[in-house]
């Protein structure tokens, strides 16, 4: 949803009409509700075992985590520790976020 990827322009336009849906509902919905958004690289699930299966050896795990900076992909719990952050009273005034967890993908 933040930035583009070769091979992939429709999922890639999901995810950006979802940014751009969590801020315009943000606008709508303050101040009774906040709506925030997280865009999670890739996370080691079934999800990813599957993309490397039909990616036929054409790309391996090894050759994903070293699109990352921190040279590894995510895990499941480290994405929901910053959903429980975001959902915390104490980021209550956080709305309209738009917040990358991706081992510093989007950094790049």
């Amino acid at each position: 949803g933040i930035n583009g990827n070769y091979g992939c322009p429709l999922y890639c336009a999901s995810k950006g009409a979802v940014v751009a849906f969590t801020k315009a509902l943000a606008l709508d919905l303050a101040p009774r509700v906040r709506v925030n958004c997280i865009c999670p690289g890739d996370v080691a699930t079934p999800m990813l075992g599957k993309q490397l299966q039909q990616a036929d050896g054409s790309y391996t795990l090894e050759d994903v985590e070293q699109a990352y900076p921190l040279e590894r992909v995510g895990e499941p719990l480290e994405i929901a520790h910053v959903i429980c952050s975001v959902l915390s009273p104490a980021n209550s005034f956080m709305t309209g976020s738009i917040i990358p967890v991706d081992g510093g993908l989007t950094a790049k």
